[in-house]
């Protein structure tokens, strides 16, 4: 890398960096739950590596820092470097450090030059490739939501809602209040700065349905580029909360009697050639196209859910009117369905997906959704019936538990395909080890209305 390599930064990066003096830099990738890992090294040393090294176990790491036994069966654990390679159009601030750090994220390779094929980020760059292929480009507009919970350091205790600007603890069922973001007000305003020092562009903060619930748009754009906002959004909203003593939680389900917290995915697809949208045709008509990607949803998100809703915990977040789809029914602007048709103009016709759980890895989640339209597309698959009224008074049709989901993504070898079945196996053998490790656990429950009564 040239000595004048921070010339050619993004210009957020670059405007961050004005009259001062770089310290560190911060070169890191997503693993599989979406933990950034890595290693924070001087700017001086950065400026004169190309790439550094990992070893691929990070990959194969659970939830709770314990290892699933996924490596390769002929050469055993031996933890083999991958050769990390930055890709400097990330490069980003981290304005919450002490000193001037940036963050960068990298991509991982093997030694012959071949994409690490479980690296999460690969496997949505792939997904992207396929759609290429094809002469499509695929947009994604993601929503975030999370809660911002009082302090919780015993996992035995209930998490609260956190307590707001009046002193008293934030509110349920204010959902598009402005009052009750204004109870937020510091938290946010540092994410705010945060989200400008890094470049990012907000498209609006609401307040949600659950107590200390809110939600985050982005504006539409390219997958990957989306993902790694979602990627480093979640450290800095981490890192705004801390910043006034409560903690933001992704958690799928945080609170038992508030709604879960959802990353709705909106798609479209452009054609590369035209760049105009194959969902519309040229009177502004819903095209084959388009029902074919609602069917392929139906189809194959029951595989995917495995990927969107990756923790057993998220489970508790499919509640019949909580908020969250309990089937894969779609509507035109119909919240109650798991697939909804927002209201829009044919230039921006899109199909937002409702099952993904904000607990999923942003990567995993996108390319995931991305994949079961493809192969809606690609297999001609037509959807049900247009569902009118309330999905909530028809029958559920999701996986109800971590392992009955991580059974439909085992026997989906068209969904395998599209992710990389290399993935696709070491994915479940990190997920099953997790779900065993949880089936050890004794839980309060069974303890209350158990131990004496049976």
């Amino acid at each position: 890398m040239s000595d004048d390599w921070t010339a050619h930064l993004p210009k957020a990066a670059q405007d961050y960096l004005e009259n001062r003096r770089l310290d560190e830099v911060e070169c890191i990738i997503s693993d599989i739950p979406g933990i950034a890992r890595g290693k924070a090294v001087p700017a001086s040393k950065f400026a004169k590596q190309k790439t550094f090294h990992l070893p691929d176990s990070i990959f194969f790491q659970t939830i709770t820092g314990d290892w699933g036994e996924a490596a390769d069966e002929d050469e055993g654990f031996i933890e083999r470097d991958m050769i990390l390679k930055p890709d400097m159009g990330t490069a980003t601030a981290a304005p919450w450090t002490a000193d001037w750090t940036l963050q960068v994220i990298h991509d991982a390779y093997d030694r012959k030059d071949r994409p690490i094929p479980f690296a999460p980020r690969n496997i949505l760059k792939r997904v992207v490739e396929l759609y290429r292929a094809e002469g499509w480009q695929p947009v994604v507009a993601p929503e975030m939501e999370f809660y911002l919970v009082a302090r919780n350091v015993d996992p035995a205790q209930d998490i609260k809602p956190m307590i707001g600007r009046s002193g008293r603890p934030a509110a349920a069922r204010q959902a598009y209040s402005m009052t009750a973001v204004d109870e937020f007000g510091p938290v946010i305003d540092d994410i705010y700065d945060f989200a400008e020092a890094q470049g990012f562009e907000i498209d609006g903060i609401t307040q949600e349905g659950g107590a200390g619930q809110l939600e985050i748009n982005l504006r539409h754009g390219d997958p990957v580029k989306l993902a790694d906002e979602v990627f480093y959004f979640k450290r800095l909203i981490r890192e705004a909360a801390l910043r006034h003593d409560c903690f933001a939680t992704f958690m799928a389900k945080p609170i038992a009697e508030e709604p879960g917290s959802a990353m709705h995915i909106h798609h479209s697809v452009n054609d590369i050639e035209t760049g105009k949208s194959i969902f519309s045709g040229p009177q502004g008509g819903e095209t084959d196209a388009f029902f074919h990607f609602i069917g392929g949803m139906q189809t194959y998100l029951p595989a995917a859910t495995a990927i969107m809703a990756p923790y057993v915990n998220s489970y508790r977040r499919y509640v019949r009117d909580h908020a969250a789809p309990i089937n894969l029914e779609w509507g035109r602007d119909n919240r109650t369905t798991g697939i909804r048709i927002p209201l829009s103009g044919p230039e921006a016709r899109r199909v937002e997906n409702r099952l993904a759980g904000m607990d999923c890895n942003p990567y995993l989640g996108i390319a995931a959704s991305l994949a079961c339209g493809f192969l809606g597309m690609k297999e001609e698959r037509w959807p049900s019936k247009q569902y009118k009224g309330d999905a909530y008074d028809g029958e559920g049709d999701l996986p109800r538990v971590l392992g009955q989901a991580l059974e439909m993504f085992e026997a989906s070898t068209a969904l395998h395909e599209v992710l990389g079945p290399e993935f696709a196996r070491v994915y479940s053998i990190v997920k099953r080890s997790e779900y065993e490790e949880f089936l050890q656990v004794i839980s309060p429950w069974e303890r209350e209305h158990l131990l004496l009564n049976v």
